[in-house]
């Protein structure tokens, strides 16, 4: 009769889906804190707003012929909540040119660090790295070994415009926002030429919708390049498996060639 019980046992447990396995010897995940919604993970967007915020039919690289159908941009949906980005007619100029001399002129493709919001939705993962309710913040990113402190108390302005610019913190209610400000003007917004001036400021709102999903919010402010303020929105999704890590990508060496051709004497 004993052996037949623990016969039983194990043929139950057996049966069981891996989740169920998985989470009667993983320990819970705890949902806040210190009061604080838990962003503490690896996360990743899935769409293609790395390619090009706004809605785009796939496309064809016919520079790169020589890799066929591998080398096409992915038809995508806008993340724009009004559709389009309003650009003031000499900006969208200036938007129009940068995507003509699209790769080239790409600062991803010359390995600069992304800047905000676009280091967010890249297309590899980043992690969040939070302490208790009054710490600041981490956000590590794989692409140039990026990071930056999100301050939850110090609110002084950037003494000079960078990359990554000065990110400052605050919880409105369960929301994290995060204000940048200070970046420099070099930086785009996806691979499709959309920029920004150094005017930027860049208002993101991170809201835990449960352990797995963020809703993720940017507002975009800059009057130099657009007509009013716009806002993109996307769900961004933690990583779960064993070994949801992050992996380093050193790009500088990749770069070379496009940066410096001309004294390698490629052609």
């Amino acid at each position: 009769m004993h052996m037949r019980f623990i016969g039983a046992v194990l043929m139950a447990m057996l049966a069981l889906p891996a989740p169920a396995q998985q989470a009667a010897t993983q320990p819970k995940r705890p949902d806040t804190i210190e009061g604080r919604p838990n962003f503490n993970g690896v996360w990743q967007s899935l769409n293609t707003a790395y390619w090009d915020l706004e809605a785009h039919s796939a496309t064809a690289l016919d520079d790169f012929w020589k890799m066929g159908a591998i080398a096409a941009i992915p038809a995508g949906n806008t993340v724009v909540k009004s559709g389009t980005i309003p650009y003031l007619p000499a900006a969208l100029e200036q938007r129009n040119k940068n995507r003509a001399g699209w790769p080239a002129t790409d600062p991803e493709a010359k390995c600069f660090m992304l800047g905000v919001p676009r280091v967010t939705y890249h297309n590899m993962p980043f992690q969040i790295l939070q302490g208790g309710s009054k710490d600041d913040l981490l956000m590590v990113y794989p692409f140039e070994a990026t990071n930056r402190v999100i301050h939850m108390t110090d609110h002084t302005p950037p003494p000079i415009d960078t990359w990554m610019g000065k990110s400052d913190g605050s919880w409105d209610g369960k929301v994290l926002v995060v204000t940048t400000t200070g970046q420099n003007e070099l930086t785009w917004f996806d691979r499709a030429g959309n920029f920004h001036s150094a005017d930027l400021k860049v208002t993101e709102r991170f809201k835990l919708i449960d352990s797995t999903h963020i809703w993720y919010e940017a507002t975009i402010e800059d009057p130099q390049t657009y007509s009013k303020p716009w806002t993109i929105e996307m769900p961004l999704y933690r990583l779960i498996d064993d070994h949801a890590q992050l992996l380093e990508h050193k790009c500088v060496p990749f770069a070379d060639k496009l940066l410096y051709q001309d004294l390698m004497g490629i052609k």
